[in-house]
């Protein structure tokens, strides 16, 4: 499958007993062994469901026979899906025509659902209590609980499971007598603990029970049943719960395990692997209509075999022009036509019976075999071979299939193709307050005057079910386990000779072998062979200039050596031995190491190349960018500082951008140009007589640089420097309601000066004052009292005033 790249399909097939089911057991643990080498969680998720889902279907779908202690009474088909990886990412179940209980649970559970240790106390299981089992009912049933609550069954889905049995076995004790016309239920106490246990009500259960209503147009009436009718209607509705349960129970487990939101795109191709495990050809001393049905089913998948590996692999030969001497092979399609043919097939006649008006019994179904299958050399019967003796009359009929003769008995036929359960238990069922037992029976919701088509008879649902499953397995590449059983005893120590040889001669074995043997092991289309091993050799790889691929898969081979052991046909190669496909492979495996070498050198080259355009480009848009930045920054200059020349002061007000960082020393050195030609402008304005005057200052100044913090040049004028909290924070709160007083006292208008100054007298002593000067006086005041006016002098009266 990872090889190619294609779905498969493995048929396991053999007798009742043969070990088909442990087969598929261990194609399921090995399939979980080797996949999911890196542990991913999910994955072993899926896995463990996978497993899990066995032993739960084995429990339902099993049971114990004559032949068989584990005889599966179900065909199952298990698709497995694979991501592209290998590793199993979900799966889906198909199941095909359940033979239509409760044993090993504890003695609580037990107790809940009204049951009895006991197998012999029911009467639907009483007879496989009395044969020997080598199964521990114990533990299987804790291994079956436990993988429920595995694979995803909620507590109540398993406790209704558990309910949905044990109400089949009290229905199996259920007996009925006749009070004259009126049926009744001898043991009416069973009838309210199969209702608790599905959740309806005791009255419409024994109604229902006994009798069946009947709609007339448009009148309805309750029809009773007779004991006989009573105790069909009894056994109908169990087996139709029993397999509406089965088929819940695998609905539920496709829920959980089946791929959801798979994308292609991402994951990659979605591959598939399908296990086909299903019932083996049966011969019992008594066989019925479901012995008939499974019989049918091995006809059709030994037809597939024929096609796929006897008729179409010789066929092939033939097509290709291979040289091939014809191997005769018993073909099975007379057999498979016999029972499904249109109009003519047994299952076509059983149905046209069942249709009949009237009343139809099975020796009437058989007198129609006798009169349409009565020449047929695969049909026979009593009244067709007088002689033979082991036939009875009106009522057994034998079909020679492939596998060996087997007697047919026709009582129950007509009543098991009808497979008839009555409206009323289903709509019993539909009212019932579970609701997985609701969602069971979705029919019932319908009303009795509802007229309904007539269901599909249970042998053509099989048929059809059979077409669809040949059809699915056909599209896939098959691959058979062939499951040979050693004799009828169930000893491992015994080897029947005689018993082994029919099943290897029934089962095609010698012919498929003297094909095989005959044949090639492998073929494969010229391009597609080519596409797998065109590295082998280098007038091939990558790609060959040769007339066409069969040129080129010739050269191939040839040089590897190997064109003794292969033949070649119009469209394919064929590879005799296997030996010569495993060297191819192992050349190929080697091959690819060198590749991949070759692909990982060229890849990290054309990352680092692309990692230094990458880089390259990178840069080359930063330069840009830089060198735009600068030019905005430039522009930008230019237009806030046009027309500085003639601003009343010279740009001072200007605000300068925010240089790039690449121009911020230069944005220094712009600036010192600035300030410098602002400073010769300021310059012009001054007077040639003052210039003198402001040298000195400015050469005072630069001898003062450094010597004290600040020389009052970077300070703004305040004027009223007592009310400013900057200043002076301890005073401001003083000084001001005492300047308020005065401002009331002599009327002032403006503060013009205030500050704290240090009086020093003739004696060189030091004392703290407070200037305070308005436009009409100049007041000395003491600050230690709490500005204290000490002196108010007129300001006309002041001609200078230094400090």
């Amino acid at each position: 499958m990872k090889r190619r790249s294609k779905d498969t399909c493995i048929m396991i097939s053999g007798e009742s007993g043969a070990g088909k089911t442990e087969a598929s057991k261990y194609i399921m643990q090995y399939i979980a062994a080797i996949t999911n080498p890196s542990q991913r969680a999910e994955i072993e998720r899926v896995k463990n469901m996978l497993l899990k889902s066995n032993c739960v279907l084995e429990a339902f779908g099993n049971a114990k026979t004559n032949r068989n202690d584990n005889s599966s009474r179900f065909g199952k088909y298990m698709d497995i899906n694979f991501d592209f990886k290998g590793d199993p990412i979900g799966g889906h179940i198909n199941n095909y025509l359940l033979e239509k209980l409760l044993q090993g649970g504890s003695e609580q559970l037990l107790h809940s659902l009204q049951l009895q240790k006991s197998l012999s106390s029911y009467n639907y299981i009483h007879v496989g209590a009395q044969l020997k089992s080598s199964i521990n009912d114990a533990a299987e049933f804790k291994v079956v609980a436990d993988a429920m609550k595995v694979i995803g069954f909620k507590p109540e889905e398993i406790q209704t499971v558990y309910k949905i049995l044990a109400a089949i076995l009290h229905l199996g004790n259920l007996k009925f007598i006749v009070d004259g016309d009126t049926p009744l239920i001898e043991n009416g106490k069973v009838v309210s603990v199969i209702a608790d246990l599905l959740s309806t009500k005791t009255d419409i259960v024994e109604k229902t029970l006994l009798s069946r209503t009947v709609a007339t147009g448009r009148d309805v009436i309750d029809k009773q049943h007779t004991e006989q009718e009573a105790s069909y209607g009894r056994d109908a509705f169990a087996k139709a719960i029993y397999e509406r349960l089965f088929c819940w129970i695998v609905s539920r487990i496709n829920d959980i395990i089946e791929v959801k939101n798979y994308d292609t795109t991402i994951h990659g191709k979605n591959t598939v692997i399908g296990v086909l495990d299903i019932y083996g050809f049966e011969i019992f001393d008594n066989n019925s209509f479901e012995q008939f049905c499974i019989n049918y089913c091995n006809e059709k998948l030994q037809q597939l075999f024929i096609q796929l590996v006897l008729k179409q692999e010789q066929e092939e030969y033939q097509r290709e022009g291979i040289p091939w001497k014809h191997i005769d092979y018993f073909n099975n399609q007379i057999i498979v036509d016999l029972v499904e043919q249109q109009h003519k097939g047994i299952i076509a006649i059983l149905d046209d019976a069942c249709m009949n008006v009237g009343k139809v019994t099975d020796g009437m179904f058989l007198e129609a075999l006798n009169n349409k299958l009565g020449k047929h050399g695969h049909f026979s019967s009593r009244k067709t071979c007088a002689s033979d003796k082991i036939l009875e009359f009106d009522r057994d009929f034998r079909i020679r299939h492939y596998a060996g003769d087997v007697v047919y008995s026709a009582i129950g036929f007509i009543d098991k193709n009808k497979d008839t359960l009555f409206q009323d238990f289903k709509r019993l069922m539909y009212n019932s307050s579970n609701p997985v037992l609701k969602n069971m029976w979705p029919e019932g919701k319908l009303s009795i005057t509802e007229v309904t088509k007539r269901p599909l008879t249970a042998a053509t649902l099989f048929k059809n079910s059979m077409i669809a499953l040949v059809d699915n397995l056909a599209s896939k590449e098959p691959y058979y386990v062939r499951c040979i059983k050693p004799n009828d005893k169930k000893s491992p120590q015994i080897f029947d000779d005689e018993r082994c040889r029919h099943q290897v001669e029934y089962l095609g074995l010698l012919e498929n072998v003297r094909v095989r043997r005959a044949g090639f092991a492998f073929r494969q289309t010229y391009e597609k062979f080519l596409h797998r091993y065109k590295m082998i050799s280098e007038f091939t790889w990558p790609n060959h200039d040769l007339p066409s691929d069969k040129e080129a898969v010739k050269k191939l081979i040839e040089q590897c050596g190997f064109q003794d052991d292969v033949a070649y046909g119009k469209t394919k190669i064929f590879i005799r031995t296997p030996r010569t496909l495993f060297t191819l492979e192992e050349l190929r495996a080697r091959m690819l190491v060198r590749i991949v070498l070759f692909l990982q050198k060229v890849w990290r080259g054309t990352l680092a190349r692309m990692r230094y355009k990458r880089t390259k480009a990178a840069l080359t848009i930063i330069r840009y960018y830089r060198r735009y930045k600068v030019k905005s920054y430039i522009h930008e200059v230019a237009r806030r500082f046009h027309g500085v020349k003639n601003m009343r002061d010279y740009g001072k007000h200007v605000k300068w951008p925010t240089p790039p960082k690449v121009l911020r020393r230069f944005e220094e050195a712009l600036q010192s140009i600035f300030n410098r030609w602002r400073a010769s402008q300021l310059i012009k304005t001054i007077p040639a007589s003052d210039l003198p005057q402001v040298r000195a200052k400015v050469a005072a100044m630069e001898m003062l640089k450094g010597q004290r913090a600040d020389l009052g040049l970077q300070r703004a004028w305040e004027g009223n420097y007592l009310a400013s909290k900057p200043d002076t924070p301890q005073t401001s709160g003083t000084f001001v309601p005492v300047a308020n007083e005065l401002k009331r006292k002599d009327k002032y208008m403006n503060i013009l000066f205030s500050c704290h100054v240090r009086k020093v007298n003739r004696f060189s002593k030091v004392e703290d004052r407070a200037i305070f000067v308005t436009d009409r006086h100049l007041y000395k005041m003491d600050p230690t009292k709490q500005y204290k006016v000490m002196k108010t002098i007129p300001l006309y009266n002041v001609s200078v005033c230094q400090i």
